[in-house]
């Protein structure tokens, strides 16, 4: 069984927790305090779980006895003392109390408790091993994430981006890597994976930095509690033992996140709740805008030499935001060779509409003078639609990086490729929304273009009528 038709099986257990009242919101974390102990019990590594909390204490029971032996599992292993009066203290392991610190159930009704256990420990382990247990996970996050009722995309980047922005990042053994805003993990799984294909799985590293890979290398922070109860869980499923902070990289928390070679992350969108300003007092720019705060932070946070760099996702706000958007962009240029900016196609991610960037600097020795020129590569005038059924493939940045690893970026011959310099920028306001082709308002869509576009339509359609449906028929219930 492929790694695909699991996931299929897990996300369809969905329907048992929806029919006991969870939402869709809930539905992975739901999973995760389950599937954590299943699969710690297949890799072996279940000797960091407490002795009588373990999946085999787990399915020998059911009904009544099954739902209260769960929520003091929880409870123990999220670090509160047993509920049983004079029970001994239970240590547990702080990579297990980082999964299940909070942890509450939701599910109410034992049967169907018991039926997910069940059918979690029928699935094909042996082929799941096989393909890899964290690729499992991964693929089960990125369906929560294209299911639009979740609302975790924006937790989500899609993954060909991630890979395609690791592989122009080259992260090398040895270098620190940061994700302040990490949500699952992505692209911090992704530079260790990076890392790992290009030292024959560590074996070409001595053992001190083999070490360092698994337990120093990649880092990164997430402020929503269930958000990094899934990154500490992606993580432990990829062989990553490093940290992950629970908190706000805009608080003072930040100013410790610093001297990285590498940096890799799509920051939360928006701006500060009531509109308030980024609680750090060493950013130079004070600003509600959040993706002007975490760009500061990035460009600051790296090492201050011509080889720390980064890569990161922004919205077009932030490449022609004024006032303090405009000295942040300064500040950024001259702090950092703002090398290339990606102009990524609409609606591949977050809300309908929203227009994203890749920006990828390097951060210099010097304060001052950077950046000369500024490359643009244009993904989004005049390309195909991008949805769920058209959905963004590592093939589709084929001829962006042929143009950005190019030896001499001059030569190449593509409409989409432009070259913008300092003055000329400076001339411009130091707006950076540029770079983008005429838009052919007249040319033509093709009819399989036609097509997709009115069956995502009709399938958001009938989303709508479902849901319309649905609560009609819990009116009519409490009506009776």
């Amino acid at each position: 069984m492929k790694t695909s038709e699991i996931v299929q099986k897990l996300w369809n257990l969905c329907n048992v927790l929806r029919d006991d009242g969870i939402t869709y919101q809930d539905y992975v974390t739901e999973l995760t305090y389950i599937l954590f102990l299943k699969m710690a019990q297949e890799t072996g590594t279940e000797n960091k779980i407490p002795e009588g909390y373990r999946w085999g204490n787990l399915v020998g029971k059911s009904g009544t006895e099954l739902k209260k032996f769960y929520n003091r599992l929880l409870s123990t292993l999220g670090g509160k003392s047993d509920e049983e009066k004079d029970a001994p203290k239970i240590v547990v392991n702080q990579e297990i109390l980082d999964i299940y610190r909070g942890a509450v159930s939701k599910i109410e009704e034992p049967k169907n408790l018991e039926k997910i256990i069940k059918d979690i420990n029928e699935l094909d382990w042996f082929s799941a091993k096989e393909e890899g247990l964290g690729d499992l996970y991964e693929g089960l996050l990125e369906k929560n994430a294209n299911e639009k009722k979740s609302g975790a995309g924006q937790y989500f980047t899609p993954r060909p981006l991630i890979n395609v922005m690791t592989s122009l990042i080259k992260p090398q053994a040895g270098e620190r890597c940061n994700d302040p805003a990490c949500g699952t993990f992505g692209f911090m799984i992704s530079a260790h994976q990076y890392v790992k294909k290009h030292t024959d799985n560590f074996m070409d590293l001595d053992a001190d930095t083999a070490e360092f890979e698994s337990k120093a290398a990649f880092t990164g922070c997430e402020l929503v509690p269930d958000t990094h109860r899934l990154a500490m869980m992606n993580a432990l499923l990829h062989d990553i033992n490093s940290k992950i902070d629970r908190g706000d990289t805009l608080s003072p928390l930040g100013k410790t996140f610093n001297n990285y070679d590498v940096v890799l992350t799509n920051p939360p969108f928006g701006t500060k709740k009531g509109g308030e300003r980024a609680t750090r007092d060493d950013l130079s720019f004070a600003t509600s805008n959040k993706q002007l705060n975490f760009l500061q932070h990035i460009y600051r946070s790296l090492k201050a030499n011509d080889k720390a760099r980064a890569a990161v996702v922004l919205p077009d706000n932030v490449l022609f935001a004024d006032n303090d958007g405009v000295n942040i962009r300064v500040d950024l240029m001259d702090k950092c060779n703002l090398h290339t900016i990606l102009r990524l196609p609409t609606g591949i991610f977050y809300a309908k509409g929203v227009q994203t960037n890749v920006l990828f600097f390097t951060r210099g020795s010097s304060d001052k003078g950077n950046t000369k020129e500024v490359w643009f590569y244009d993904m989004r005038t005049n390309m195909r639609t991008f949805g769920v059924r058209t959905p963004l493939t590592v093939d589709d940045f084929n001829d962006f990086v042929k143009a950005y690893n190019a030896e001499d970026r001059h030569s190449v011959d593509d409409p989409r490729w432009t070259v913008i310099t300092r003055d000329e920028i400076e001339a411009k306001g130091n707006t950076l929304d540029l770079g983008l082709m005429k838009d052919d308002s007249k040319m033509e869509i093709s009819l399989s273009e036609l097509i997709a576009q009115s069956e995502e339509l009709l399938s958001e359609f009938k989303e709508t009528m479902n849901s319309l449906e649905a609560i009609t028929s819990e009116l009519k219930q409490l009506e009776e």
